[in-house]
């Protein structure tokens, strides 16, 4: 069985559709997405399930990988797209944003070890000094295409993502 701290359905299967109609702060990280949008949507799939506009970001595109975000509604949030399709998510500069486990930016390196005992791989940050990868590895078979990444400076999470693998373990995005 999935993982229910990033399940978002009682029956903790990652992949069913989430009820929640739209995209907002209060949304919730799962390991396939956010709120109503999922990993493996296109586009417009996603602004349909979220009843949203998605804006392509110009910055960091590169061939076939660009970046959408919400035209309106929560900040911090966007989406990696690889052919149109949905890969990941990213979460940058927003707190109050969590995952379905309660996870957020500004958490301890401990908190999210002890949210997820056992399922947390450490690895040192590329970039940062003293930073960390916190990769939280799904126990279920069936999920294993699936990741979510935090980031730290050696203390407390600075953002984090959700989504497929290997677009998930980019650290550099869409390159």
């Amino acid at each position: 069985m999935a993982d229910d701290r990033f399940s978002d359905s009682e029956s903790g299967i990652l992949l069913r559709p989430n009820t929640q109609s739209q995209l907002t702060e209060s949304s919730k990280v799962a390991i396939n997405g956010i709120g109503p949008i999922r990993v493996g949507m296109t586009v417009k799939e996603a602004e349909n399930s979220a009843d949203i506009k998605l804006i392509r970001e110009e910055i960091g595109a590169h061939e076939n990988c660009s970046y959408v975000k919400p035209q309106t509604g929560p900040s911090g949030v966007e989406f990696m797209v690889i052919d149109d399709r949905i890969a990941r998510v990213n979460i940058y500069e927003n707190p109050r944003i969590t995952t379905v486990g309660g996870a957020k930016i500004g958490d301890t390196e401990e908190r999210i070890k002890s949210l997820y005992p056992g399922q947390i791989e450490v690895s040192p940050h590329e970039y940062v000094p003293g930073g960390h990868y916190l990769t939280f590895v799904p126990k279920d078979s069936q999920d294993q295409q699936y990741r979510v990444v935090f980031e730290t400076d050696g203390k407390r999470v600075t953002d984090f993502r959700a989504g497929r693998i290997p677009e998930v373990e980019y650290v550099e995005g869409c390159v």
